[in-house]
């Protein structure tokens, strides 16, 4: 697979959307480096992430992370449900996801194929790969409607760290999919 810079911020997006580690401080600063290059949109947004997350030792992020995309969580991390809810939909999405996962020799691991993270890191394995019509839809028509949907149960001025974390994913996802139509014509 040929993982290119922005394949890496995917990755570090998603490494940032999964359950905090002792590295998630180091993976932090990695994307805002990134960021800067890449998207400075999004970099106030990250940034305020940062300032959160910095104000908080690894349990009461962890705690954190639970409530916000687990347990009663102020918004799921799935895709499909987001876009479907518990319909046959959702479970038509997740078993299209699983096969053309397959098909890339990528695994979900112990995630359900729709969450955020898990497609996040597909979306960032190749960059041939993501300028097909399957990822391209999946951007435009799946992850970025889902990221909007996830972003309004906090409101403006949250300070869940999280919400500022989606808010610079957002403006990194709308630049990138303008980019790459503009590069597709």
């Amino acid at each position: 697979m040929n993982q290119d810079v922005v394949g890496r911020l995917y990755a570090s997006f998603a490494d940032l959307l999964s359950y905090p580690a002792s590295s998630i401080f180091d993976q932090a600063d990695d994307c805002l480096a990134q960021l800067h290059d890449l998207c400075p949109e999004a970099v106030p947004a990250f940034e305020q992430f940062l300032r959160g997350l910095r104000q908080c030792e690894l349990e009461k992020l962890m705690e954190l992370y639970t409530t916000t995309f687990d347990m009663q969580p102020v918004c799921y991390p799935y895709i499909g449900y987001q876009l479907f809810g518990e319909s046959y939909k959702r479970g038509a999405l997740m078993a299209q996801l699983n096969e053309t996962y397959r098909a890339f020799g990528f695994s979900a691991e112990r995630e359900l194929p729709d969450h955020i993270a898990v497609t996040l890191r597909f979306l960032g394995l190749d960059a041939a790969n993501r300028e097909g019509e399957f990822c391209q839809s999946l951007l435009r028509s799946g992850l970025i409607p889902a990221l909007e949907k996830m972003i309004q149960p906090f409101g403006a001025e949250s300070e869940n760290p999280y919400f500022w974390l989606l808010i610079a994913l957002q403006h990194f996802l709308v630049q990138i999919a303008e980019k790459e139509f503009d590069h597709a014509r």
